[in-house]
């Protein structure tokens, strides 16, 4: 997928690993105590999570996956608590896991068609920031990135919501938590109460670890992360 990097981090891990103990650790279990250690340092070490391991590596890899499992930026909140019910995750689920778009970094292309070229509820100012950056027609050779938090946009923490009740986020499927009474509530309770937010993450986050994890003939032990043995 074009908007993930990093994965020469997760490669690193895995080489040290398997020189220390080759064949034991997969590479679902590097990812998910990497993204348990970014979580850890970016917020200030205000987010410890504890995430159990034993998961095996799929058999299959193929990017395109990816895309099929996740949840566009132009959902609207309906489709958002489907897509995550369809994952084992509540509504309250996807609106703490959304809180993670406090950090991070997207492409122009997954939001100016739903919220710089039509009328939205984006605030004036911010959509005049984004214009600056980003061109009309993003394509693949001008498809610029921005923060998606403009305000702490290298510490994770409970701005996003803050953002969203002043109408500066970037994608359809951020601004949408609004329009719901219920998922509305949680945005608010989410920005406004001290330490709320973080609480909430560290569980939604274990039960996102837990989503299709495969165990003994279902899976194996990657030697490269990249492909399957």
């Amino acid at each position: 997928m074009p908007s993930l990097r990093g994965f020469e981090v997760i490669d690193a891990a895995k080489d040290a690993v398997e020189k220390a103990c080759p064949g034991v650790v997969s590479c679902a279990d590097i990812v998910a105590f990497a993204a348990r250690d970014a979580a850890y340092f970016l917020s200030r070490m205000r987010v410890k999570i504890n995430v159990p391991g034993g998961r095996l590596d799929g058999r299959r890899s193929v990017d395109s996956d990816a895309l099929a499992n996740l949840p566009p930026p132009s959902f609207d909140v309906t489709q958002l608590i489907s897509a995550f019910a369809a994952k084992g995750l509540d509504a309250e689920d996807m609106v703490v896991l959304s809180g993670a778009h406090t950090v991070g970094r997207s492409h122009c292309s997954s939001f100016v068609s739903d919220r710089l070229a039509v009328p939205s509820d984006i605030n004036g100012g911010f959509a005049n920031i984004l214009r600056s950056r980003c061109p009309a027609n993003p394509s693949s050779s001008n498809d610029p990135t921005v923060n998606q938090d403009i305000v702490s946009p290298n510490a994770l923490d409970n701005q996003y919501y803050k953002n969203i009740l002043t109408h500066k986020v970037l994608f359809a499927s951020d601004a949408t938590l609004l329009s719901s009474p219920t998922t509305g509530k949680m945005v608010v309770d989410n920005a406004n109460i001290p330490g709320w937010w973080e609480e909430k993450f560290k569980n939604s986050f274990v039960k996102m670890t837990s989503i299709g994890v495969k165990t003994g003939y279902q899976g194996e032990i990657r030697r490269h992360c990249r492909i399957v043995n």
